[in-house]
């Protein structure tokens, strides 16, 4: 049986603030929009970083949500594209080069390379 959740979105980017209800079987993202309003998002399959949100209050599950880490999941971040409500749930949208950056900067600039491409690492 589904059911419904309130769900408290703060759009950091147009600083807009949305409640509405979301089922339970439905992702977050594609039931928002088929009411009509727009968040931002980018591939759609939990990948990358366009439609991350940080939960302030509530449960939300991602089984999906590939582009996010485990330590960034763990922190309350999630991806509304492959998110489902637990429960009523307030969240805030996140800068996508925010998340990105949590997610991978740890990579960058640890390497040898000396010009190019890290291709052209020895």
């Amino acid at each position: 049986m589904t059911r419904f959740h309130q769900i408290a979105i703060h759009n950091r980017q147009t600083g807009e603030h949305l409640t509405t209800t979301v089922p339970d079987d439905r992702y977050i993202l594609h039931s928002i929009e088929e009411q009509g309003h727009e968040l931002p998002f980018s591939c759609r399959n939990g990948a990358c970083t366009a439609c991350a949100v940080r939960v302030l209050s509530g449960e939300i599950y991602q089984p999906e949500a590939i582009g996010l880490s485990p330590e960034l999941k763990a922190k309350g971040y999630a991806l509304l594209c492959v998110s489902y409500a637990r429960g009523d749930l307030e969240v805030e949208t996140q800068d996508e080069d925010e998340v990105y950056e949590l997610q991978f900067g740890r990579f960058f600039a640890k390497g040898k390379v000396r010009f190019g491409l890290p291709l052209d690492e020895e």
